[in-house]
Parts: C-alpha cells; sequence; structure tokens
C-alpha cells in the first residue's frame, strides 16, 4: 500500500540509511566553511557519513531534540541562503531586486513541484499545513446536504477547521474514529467506504498522525474517493519531508505541508498542491496583489506581500534533502523511531502508543512513562540527557513524543531510552 512499506522493505531502507556510497560529493559540504569536510570516502562509512550531515546544522553536538514532529532545525545551507537574501532586500529594495526574487520564488515553485512529482501549474506555496489546510475547507463550495468525512485524529487546522464552518455553512462532518494500537491499513479502508454516501462531497485525512505517528493508506484512500466523485485531502504535515512522497502515485486532490518541519526549511513557508482536476472546483481564500506566475498560483496565491528570502531557502532545503537522499533520509528516520520503539516498550511501566510494525507508523513515537509525571520527565531528560521530547498531555494517550530525524543519532535514542530507564527507578 502507498505510504507504507512492508517488512522486507524496511529491511531494504534500513540498510539505505546505513550507507550513502552511491552519492557523490555533496555540494552544500563545501559551502559550510564550519563543518567537517564531507568527501565520498566518508559518505561510504555509515555513522560517520551522518555525522557529517549532522555538522549541516548548528545544533550542539551533545543536544539531541526528537521534535520533528513539530519543528525542526534549518541546516546551514538553509540559515545562510536566508540571510543572503534578507540581506539582498534591505540593500537593494527596489523594485528591479524584488523582480528577481519573484523569478527566484517560481525557481521554489519549481523544485517543489519536482519534490512531489507533480506540475509547477498544481503548487500553492503557503505559510504552513495550517493555512494550506484552510484555504480548502475555506475554497470549497459546501452547504447544508453536504457531507465532508474527516478522521478524528486529524490535527485542529484539518478537524476543528471543518466543524467550525459547518456551523456556519451548514453542512455535516462525519468523523472516522481512531482505533489503538494501529489496526491496520484494512480497517481505515472500510471504514471510509461504509462512511461514504451519496452527500459524501469531501474526504479528509492525515497521512500520518502526529499524535502517536499511525501511518495512513493515502493511495488507496484517494483512490476511493476519486473512484465515487468525491475530493481529497491528504494532510502531509508529517510526511513531507520525511517519506520519499509521491503525489502522482498517490493522487490526492489536495495535499499540505510545512517547511519547518521535516524538510528542515525556514519557518512560515508550506506547500499546498490542488490537482489539476479540482481546481475548478475550489475557491481563492484571499485576494490582494503579488500571485504566481503559473497555473492554480495565479489565483490562488495573492497574499500581499511575502518574505521571498524565506520562499528562497525552502527550494535551499528541499535541494539539501535531495543530496543527502530521500530514501536514506526517511531510512534514517524510520529506523532511529524503531530503535526508540524497541528500547522503551522493554522499560516497565511503559506504555509505547505508537505501532511496533513499521508498516503502519512512520518517525513519530508516543510513550506513557508509567507512573512517571511527563512533563516532569520531560524536562529532568532535556537538563539533564540533553534529550528534547514534546508533551503529549494527559488526555488521549497522553505521555510524551519522540520523532527522530536524520540529524539525530542512534546515541540520542539510546540516552532518551536509558533516561527514561534510569527515572523509572529514581523519579524526577
Amino acid at each position: 500500500m502507498s505510504g507504507s512499506v512492508s517488512r522486507r522493505d524496511f529491511a531494504r531502507l534500513f540498510a539505505l540509511g546505513g550507507s550513502a556510497a552511491l552519492f557523490a560529493d555533496p555540494v552544500w559540504a563545501n559551502t559550510a566553511p564550519r563543518s567537517q569536510a564531507f568527501s565520498p570516502a566518508t559518505a561510504g562509512t555509515g555513522e560517520a557519513y551522518w555525522k557529517a550531515v549532522r555538522e549541516q546544522f548548528v545544533m550542539p553536538a551533545d543536544l539531541g531534540v526528537l521534535n520533528a514532529a513539530n519543528l525542526c532545525p534549518a541546516s546551514r545551507p538553509v540559515l545562510e541562503t536566508l540571510k543572503r537574501e534578507s540581506d539582498s532586500v534591505d540593500h537593494n529594495p527596489s523594485a528591479q531586486n524584488r523582480a528577481r526574487l519573484s523569478g527566484e520564488k517560481e525557481n521554489t515553485r519549481k523544485a517543489l513541484a519536482a519534490f512531489l512529482r507533480v506540475t509547477p501549474e498544481e503548487i500553492v506555496i503557503t505559510r504552513n499545513t495550517s493555512e494550506a489546510n484552510n484555504m480548502v475547507s475555506s475554497g470549497l463550495d459546501l452547504k447544508a446536504g453536504d457531507d465532508v468525512i474527516v478522521f478524528v485524529d486529524n490535527h485542529p487546522s484539518n478537524l476543528t477547521a471543518w466543524n467550525e464552518k459547518a456551523k456556519r455553512f451548514g453542512f455535516t462532518v462525519i468523523t472516522i474514529p481512531q482505533q489503538n494500537p494501529h489496526p491496520g491499513m484494512e480497517y481505515y479502508i472500510d471504514a471510509y467506504t461504509k462512511a461514504i454516501t451519496p452527500r459524501t462531497k469531501v474526504l479528509s485525512f492525515t497521512h500520518l498522525s502526529s499524535t502517536v505517528g499511525d501511518l495512513f493508506p493515502a493511495k488507496e484512500l484517494c483512490a476511493l474517493a476519486r473512484d465515487r466523485g468525491i475530493l481529497s485531502l491528504c494532510d502531509g504535515a508529517q510526511t513531507f519531508g520525511l517519506l520519499d512522497v509521491n503525489l502522482a502515485d498517490i493522487s490526492p486532490d489536495f495535499y499540505t505541508g510545512s517547511a519547518h518541519k521535516w524538510p528542515c526549511g525556514a519557518r512560515e513557508c508550506g506547500v499546498l498542491y490542488i490537482n489539476a482536476r479540482a481546481q475548478k472546483q475550489i475557491w481563492p481564500s484571499i485576494y490582494s496583489a503579488y500571485p504566481g506566475a503559473v497555473g492554480i498560483s495565479k489565483t490562488f496565491e495573492s497574499f500581499g506581500q511575502r518574505d521571498e528570502a524565506t520562499m528562497i531557502a525552502f527550494r535551499e532545503a528541499l535541494e539539501f534533502q535531495t543530496k543527502v537522499g530521500r530514501a536514506q533520509i526517511e531510512a534514517r528516520s524510520r529506523a532511529l523511531a524503531q530503535q526508540a520503539i524497541a528500547g522503551l516498550s522493554k522499560l516497565p511501566g511503559v506504555k509505547v502508543w505508537t505501532s511496533p510494525n513499521p508498516a503502519l507508523n512512520g518517525a513519530v513515537v508516543s510513550f506513557l512513562p508509567g507512573s512517571l509525571n511527563p512533563p516532569k520527565l520531560g524536562q529532568a531528560l532535556y537538563e539533564n540527557e540533553k534529550i528534547g521530547l514534546a508533551g503529549r498531555g494527559m488526555g488521549d494517550r497522553g505521555g510524551l513524543r519522540a520523532s527522530p530525524h536524520f540529524y539525530n543519532t542512534p546515541e540520542e535514542v539510546d540516552r532518551l531510552v536509558g533516561g527514561v530507564a534510569k527515572y523509572l527507578k529514581s523519579g524526577v
């Protein structure tokens, strides 16, 4: 199934994650004078390769922040591009220089299209996933008598937004309940199939949940919607920049993502993909100046003055990931998550909410640390073990969340597991 991998595929990806012998000397390694030299020899030696990749980030070597599901650090190439282009605007705010920046924005659109395997005419550059999701829910012509089917574990921008707009416009939101542990892909395909009626206009789901890291059968759900004449929205906040997403294969009507999460780009930049077949069914939410130059961006991207430097840095982030290797990034992140799941699952009293099946998860791992107070434990892990996590509250599947990415290391995951084990014995 699309968006998931078999155990055999995962083993192949894992092997990729430990070796980059196929890659030539990355160009970006030569643009960061403070980083270790990055050579083909280094690239072929497993952890040495990932150590050199880590040195392209400015985080201190002893700090392990496992929080990619919320906010990733930008790489040195991204930071350098952001500063250079921001300085350019302040040094030369002329119409001529701004025209150059507009052209650079279009190059970012082309890069996004190539990264997602679609066309530039289908790409809108937004501020983040939340804005993109709301552009869809605000832009569709829905009314009383229409149904929207939504996964109940979606992000508020793809759940609360639908519910609030239903109050205004009169359509009905039908929710698909979550199951824990992950019940398997067929469960969700069957649940959405049973929920569809002649009233259904939109099928919305999260590609990978931010709560416990449940992976969804994206391709199958989009095909289900398409076969029934229903629009599909895939919230890709947790897969864009993590998984090697191929929208030409998944074929949603709408897909959304953010630069500041897994792509490791600058903040306040994101993407909304609008499939060519769906473009006549959605209205713009904002009307202003400075639209994009091609396709749907000419009507959907008139947002007024933008920060072109951020958008250009976004392109640098995509290029950086491509040079590191997208399959390698996915394999590395998922392998680190599997390491965390395996280690935490062995600790007495710890409840890991995330499925241990690599075909059903990504790189988001949530757990309840026994009887320990999660916020206090999270603070102790940060202060004493130099491990940064996210809190999950004490509501639905509460506790802590670790979301490692390709700049993290097995040693940092070991520090996480070892720290939890220590505090289970000593308390916090």
